[in-house]
C-alpha cells in the first residue's frame, strides 16, 4: 500500500477508488461548463487499478518549497491521469515545471497520449519538452497509449516507454476478459457514443464526418432500441436538464451553427435527441448503462472503451490520430470515417475480428502489469496464473 498523488485529476473521489464531477449533485453549477466525464473514466480506472491508502493531489498551479518537501516526505509517487497531454496546444499550469523538477518522489504517466494535427508534423513548445523529459527522469517507464506516442517521445530522446494503452481497458482486473458476439438477431438495445463536436485542426473533412455521423445515427436507430451517450456537452446537458429557458436557448444554439443546421441536424435527428439523450456526472452510471446493452459503438473513445472493458461489444469510429491509435493498440474493430464505404455492421459483426482484440487484450493486460511492477507501483492488477488458480478453486 501506498500514499499517492495524482497530477491533473478530473473529478472528485468517493468510496475510495470511485470518481464523479464536483458538482454531480447540483448540475446547475456546471451546467455552462463542458467537461469530458471521459477523464472520469481514466482517473476512476486508474485507482481501480491502483493499491494505496491515501490519495492527494498534487498542485501544480504554484509552487511553494515547503509544499515540495512535505510531499517528499509523506508520498510514495505521483501519478499523470492518462489524457491527451502531447499536443501543440497543451497549456500546462504555470508551475508544472517547477515542480515537477524538485519532486524527489518517482513521477509515473498512466496511459499518457499524443494527438496528430490534420496536417503536418506534431510541433510541441520547449516547455512541453522538458516537462516530459523530466517525466521520463523521474520513472522507470513511461505508459503510453500507442506507438505513435512511443514515436512522438522517442524524437525528443525519450526512449523510456511502454505501450500500456489505457488504464479503462483493465478497469475490471479480468486478465481473461474477453469479447464473444451473440447472433446480431439477438442485439436489441445499443448504445451510440456521440461526438458532434469536430474540428478542421483534427478533421480532414468536417462535412464528411458530420455527414457520416447523422447516417449512421439515423441507420443504427431506425433498426435497434438505442440510447445518444454524451460525455458532458453542454447543449444536451441544458437539454437533458435546463430549465425551460436553457432548453431553448441549448436547442437554438444547436440549430444556429452553421456546420450542424447544414450537414447534421433534420426532422429525424430532433426526434433522436428529444427522445433519447442520455448522459450522467457519476462514472458508475455509465458502467451500469453499458453493462445493460448488447452493443455499444460511436465516436467516443472511453465510452466505447468502457464497454469493452466489460465484456459489451463495441465498434470504434476513427476521425483522428488519437482515436486510430487505441484502436490499433488493442486490434479494436475500426470503421474510417473519411473512407469511402459507408458504415455496414454485418462487415464487422465477426467473431474473427475480435478475435484479433481478445489476443492483444491479453498481451497488453501483461504490458500494464508488468509497466506498474517496473515502476515499483503497488496494485491490485491479478496475473493471468493468479486468475486461473483463483478460478479452478471457486470451480
Amino acid at each position: 500500500m501506498a500514499n499517492i498523488l495524482v497530477m491533473i485529476p478530473s473529478g472528485e473521489v468517493y468510496d475510495h477508488d470511485c470518481v464523479r464531477w464536483y458538482s454531480y449533485q447540483d448540475i446547475q453549477r456546471s451546467i455552462d461548463h463542458y467537461h469530458n466525464i471521459g477523464d472520469a473514466f481514466v482517473f476512476d480506472s486508474s485507482l481501480k487499478l491502483l493499491a494505496y491508502d491515501k490519495l492527494d493531489v498534487l498542485e501544480i498551479r504554484e509552487f511553494r518549497q515547503e509544499v515540495v518537501d512535505r510531499i517528499n516526505a509523506e508520498y510514495d509517487y505521483v501519478f499523470l491521469r492518462g489524457s491527451n497531454y502531447i499536443h501543440d496546444a497543451m497549456d500546462w499550469p504555470a508551475a508544472t515545471l517547477q515542480v515537477l523538477a524538485k519532486l524527489r518522489i518517482p513521477v509515473i504517466a498512466f496511459g499518457v497520449g499524443a494527438q496528430a494535427p490534420a496536417t503536418g508534423k506534431l510541433t510541441l513548445t520547449e516547455e512541453s519538452k522538458r516537462i516530459w523529459r523530466t517525466i521520463a527522469d523521474k520513472s522507470t517507464t513511461l505508459g503510453v497509449r500507442g506507438t505513435y506516442t512511443a514515436e512522438v517521445l522517442w524524437d525528443l530522446g525519450i526512449k523510456n516507454t511502454r505501450i500500456v494503452g489505457c488504464p479503462t481497458a483493465f478497469r475490471n482486473r479480468d486478465p481473461e476478459l474477453r469479447i464473444d458476439l451473440p447472433d446480431l438477431d439477438n442485439v436489441r438495445k445499443v448504445g451510440i457514443t456521440m461526438r458532434r463536436e469536430v474540428s478542421k485542426h483534427y478533421s480532414p473533412d468536417v462535412r464528411k464526418y458530420l455527414e457520416r455521423h447523422r447516417d449512421f445515427v439515423k441507420d443504427i436507430s431506425r433498426r435497434f432500441d438505442t440510447v445518444l451517450m454524451m460525455q458532458g456537452e453542454v447543449e444536451e446537458k441544458k437539454l437533458l436538464w435546463g430549465t425551460d429557458e436553457q432548453k431553448a436557448e441549448a436547442w437554438t444554439q444547436l440549430h444556429d451553427s452553421a456546420w450542424l443546421k447544414q450537414w447534421y441536424f433534420d426532422d429525424e435527428m430532433d426526434a433522436l435527441y428529444r427522445e433519447r439523450l442520455w448522459y450522467s456526472d457519476v462514472v458508475a452510471d455509465y458502467e451500469n448503462l453499458v453493462r445493460s446493452k448488447d452493443l455499444v459503438l460511436g465516436y467516443r473513445l472511453h465510452g466505447n472503451l468502457m464497454a469493452l472493458s466489460n465484456a459489451t461489444p463495441s465498434v470504434y469510429f476513427s476521425y483522428d490520430s488519437r482515436t486510430a491509435e487505441f484502436a490499433e493498440t488493442f486490434a479494436i474493430p475500426c470503421y474510417n470515417v473519411y473512407s469511402d464505404k459507408p458504415f455496414v455492421l454485418e462487415e464487422y459483426w465477426d467473431q474473427s475480428l475480435f478475435e484479433k482484440f481478445n489476443r492483444t487484450y491479453y498481451q497488453r493486460y501483461r504490458d500494464m502489469r508488468e509497466f506498474l511492477d517496473e515502476n515499483y507501483v503497488p496494485h491490485r492488477m491479478p496475473s493471468h496464473a493468479m486468475r486461473r488458480s483463483t478460478d479452478r478453486k471457486a470451480a
